[in-house]
């Protein structure tokens, strides 16, 4: 900071000018502001402020991912379709999810987290709820599609509205945000163990399972959509489950926008209005006010001369008032911080790698797991009702192995690579095992092992990507990562129907494999505290500090 400069804009005076340090310039040079951008500066305050707020009500407020696998198969009995086209319905819920993790990840930086996190979970909820409605494949594909394009967008922009509100000693809630996955898949097998054995086709007059309507003469008994309604009632019980939540987030509890999102907007009075509504939400009064930012602002342009036209993050009012053509140079600058060097490219593109291959993995395991424990418990005479009650045992462990990944978060220095690491390789393992083996015990017992370690590397990994990816990319950098996931989440399913055709072990072999891959991954990852930050938010590695400058308008 520099300690000649008078005052500031709006006759505020700057706190060094004083000669007695305020404690919000003791916050920055504690933190050698020297090297911090002018955006870091402010989110600097923006953090310490969140910190002093403390654990308040504000910060404690997926299931449609498993429902699929759940229902194809009572689906496929009514419609009557190959198991050649078994993996349609999970390529199309992929392709939504693939659509909504671009299009919201890449919209939460520029719209706002606010508009971004309610819209997502209208669209879920309208979808879903008429997706019980169609009575063709195609038509359910296409709501398939549709209900996944608002999950797609939900799933990876929760843990960066979370990272913007949580004070810093509270970082391992990241990790903790997962346990509401394998909650819901929990609640989600419950409803269809309800649902589904009860209300679905079962076998004719002569001991055999119905076949469709299509596939019999008229007057024939066959599988009709009166006597096979289960599937809907899950679907429907789903989407009125999603639309209550919408509600509640937009009326019950009603979130505000992230004051990061506001500062590197340059709308630094709408953040510190956001900041003293949290505070007064959870019962504080917020310390920052406009004319902190403010000075901030003056003073960096009064030690820089000549960077007036240089438009850069953080700045205010100055930063609104640029043009459209400058607007646009400098939200594409954001861009680059994926690729600002050598350490922090080759981060991105193993975290890609990594979401690409998990994806893959849990996509096949968790769409065909349903198929495949009725496959091979009805060769050990397992009825429809088990299997369903089988579900419910296998998810509920799941819960645990998110408080084991939240616990391995708080490991300093390599906990969080070393949780990733070893639970996605016994992941894999078990995966491999499960193709070996089919006893009642083994395939719960195994299953459980699956999902327990896969429930354990999410929640790490889902926590930490956030971490790695300053404010201003970090919505558009966990979109594009799960971006890429699902984007190989279409194909593998698809792959997976051919393999079913002939071989129901290949399946959990090619997303074994898959997972094997992750593993290989995390250990390559450059071997540092990563997402270790400073209190401004911004990696150690600095990758903010390349967007200063990136665009010249005087040229």
């Amino acid at each position: 900071m520099d300690m000649e400069h008078g005052k500031a804009a709006d006759g505020f005076t700057s706190p060094t000018a004083t000669g007695n340090m305020r404690e919000d310039d003791m916050i920055l040079s504690d933190n050698g502001s020297e090297k911090l951008t002018l955006f870091e500066k402010k989110a600097l305050l923006v953090n310490d402020e969140l910190d002093a707020h403390g654990m308040g009500k504000y910060q404690w407020d997926l299931m449609w991912a498993q429902a699929f696998g759940l229902v194809a198969s009572p689906l496929q009995k009514e419609l009557g379709f190959p198991d050649a086209q078994y993996g349609n319905i999970f390529s199309a819920f992929s392709a939504g999810l693939t659509a909504g993790a671009f299009v919201w990840g890449v919209l939460v930086d520029i719209i706002g987290r606010q508009y971004a996190f309610n819209l997502t979970c209208l669209i879920s909820s309208i979808f879903g709820l008429c997706l019980g409605a169609p009575s063709t494949y195609n038509g359910i594909l296409v709501l398939t599609a549709l209900c996944g394009f608002g999950i797609g967008g939900n799933i990876p922009i929760d843990a960066a509205i979370c990272l913007e509100f949580l004070p810093q000693n509270r970082r391992f809630l990241l990790a903790l945000l997962s346990i509401f996955q394998p909650i819901g898949i929990v609640v989600t097998s419950g409803i269809a163990y309800g649902f589904i054995p009860k209300y679905s086709c079962g076998n004719g007059a002569d001991g055999k399972q119905l076949l469709p309507c299509s596939q019999v003469p008229v007057g024939q008994p066959c599988c009709t959509k009166a006597s096979n309604m289960g599937w809907r009632y899950t679907l429907f019980t789903l989407g009125a489950i999603t639309l209550f939540i919408f509600v509640m987030r937009v009326v019950v509890f009603r979130f505000q926008e992230s004051p990061k999102f506001l500062l590197y907007r340059g709308k630094d009075e709408k953040a510190v209005v956001a900041l003293e509504k949290i505070a007064r939400f959870n019962g504080r009064q917020s310390t920052i006010t406009i004319d902190m930012l403010n000075a901030l602002t003056e003073e960096e342009f009064s030690q820089q001369p000549g960077t007036n036209d240089v438009p850069v993050l953080g700045t205010g009012s100055r930063q609104t008032q640029t043009s459209f053509a400058q607007k646009v140079q400098l939200e594409l600058s954001r861009y680059k911080l994926l690729f600002s060097n050598w350490s922090i490219a080759r981060m991105t593109l193993l975290v890609w790698v990594t979401y690409i291959f998990d994806y893959w993995g849990f996509s096949v395991a968790g769409s065909y797991l349903p198929k495949i424990l009725l496959i091979k418990g009805a060769a050990i005479d397992i009825s429809l009702a088990e299997t369903y009650r089988n579900y419910v045992i296998i998810f509920l462990p799941g819960t645990v192995g998110v408080l084991l990944g939240a616990l391995m978060y708080q490991i300093p220095n390599y906990g969080r690579q070393l949780g990733m690491a070893v639970s996605s390789a016994l992941m894999g393992i078990s995966l491999f095992l499960f193709a070996t083996v089919n006893t009642e015990a083994s395939n719960i017992g195994l299953n459980v092992m699956e999902y327990f370690f896969q429930s354990m590397f999410n929640a790490i990994l889902y926590g930490w990507t956030p971490e790695v990816f300053d404010a201003p990319i970090r919505g558009t950098a966990c979109g594009l990562a799960s971006f890429w996931g699902r984007l190989f989440g279409i194909v593998s399913p698809l792959i997976a129907a051919h393999i079913l055709v002939t071989s129901v072990d290949g399946i959990l072999y090619l997303a074994g494999g898959a997972v094997f891959i992750c593993t290989i991954a995390i250990l390559l990852m450059p071997r540092q505290k990563v997402g270790a930050e400073n209190k401004a938010g911004a990696p150690i590695n600095g990758i903010s500090s390349s967007i200063e400058g990136a665009v010249d308008i005087s040229s």
